[in-house]
């Protein structure tokens, strides 16, 4: 074990990971820059609406967090495509999958929570069963259940593929939820940015939120992975002591067997 050797020599290089320590920790150092930046702009700085006043705050999070879990799923859904290509099938793109989709499930619960906050703002009620709230949360429930897949029993493989089959076909519904409110009119407004909605310094606001999101998402990722990666060792390493032990018993039985006969 690594944690009883006494010597103070640095692994080679060779035996470090891909993504080291001090690039995580940068990538964390950003993220949090960027969510201090994002507190300073959206609380203090940006000027309040003309129409919301105040309520426009909201959105610098509820914005962000929306294209942030639509861009876990995408990450979910293509990993899990990689998987399943035999050609650059490898457990590392399910691990990858599985991480995007727990943050990507993280998202949406914020993104349902902002905007059930800017609901009661805008139109009295925290939740109107329209077609965009309606959507997403059936796109939250459908990865709840894709995360309780990846729960099941199984070996590395089996587990893998049928998240795999199911991320892509969940995938599906990211357009149903981003076009409802074009294709359904509901109570929902349209898409802020698209429509020019917001400018100056509240524009502004909104970017730095997808950024400092985009870092955090890739941090979290980056260290969930590590987890499932370690997660799936200790399986492999618990299933080759349980098959030692097993075969140690047989040999026991052998031995005592030929000692009664004899």
């Amino acid at each position: 074990m690594t944690g009883f050797m006494t010597s103070t020599t640095s692994p080679a290089p060779s035996d470090r990971a891909p993504t080291s320590t001090t690039f995580s920790r940068a990538l964390g150092t950003a993220a949090l820059v960027g969510i201090g930046w994002l507190i300073v702009f959206g609380l203090f700085l940006s000027p309040n609406d003309r129409v919301q006043k105040t309520g426009v705050r909201i959105l610098y999070i509820h914005v962000p967090s929306a294209w942030l879990a639509y861009l876990a799923f995408g990450v979910t859904g293509l990993s899990s495509a990689a998987y399943l290509w035999k050609r650059t099938r490898s457990l590392t793109w399910d691990r990858i999958a599985g991480a995007s989709a727990e943050v990507g499930v993280l998202f949406m619960g914020i993104t349902l929570v902002s905007g059930s906050l800017w609901g009661r703002i805008s139109w009295g009620t925290f939740w109107t069963w329209d077609a965009r709230l309606t959507t997403t949360a059936f796109l939250f429930v459908t990865y709840v259940g894709y995360l309780a897949v990846r729960g099941l029993g199984g070996t590395h493989q089996q587990r893998a593929k049928r998240s795999a089959v199911l991320a892509i076909l969940a995938m599906l519904e990211v357009p149903l939820v981003h076009f409802s409110v074009t294709w359904w009119r509901p109570l929902h407004q349209n898409e802020t940015v698209e429509n020019g909605k917001l400018s100056g310094l509240m524009l502004f606001s909104l970017f730095v939120g997808l950024i400092a999101f985009t870092l955090l998402y890739m941090w979290l990722v980056l260290h969930r992975q590590r987890v499932l990666t370690l997660l799936d060792q200790v399986d492999d390493q618990g299933l080759d002591v349980a098959i030692t032990e097993r075969r140690n018993e047989a040999v026991a039985v052998d031995v005592t067997a030929q000692e009664v006969s004899s």
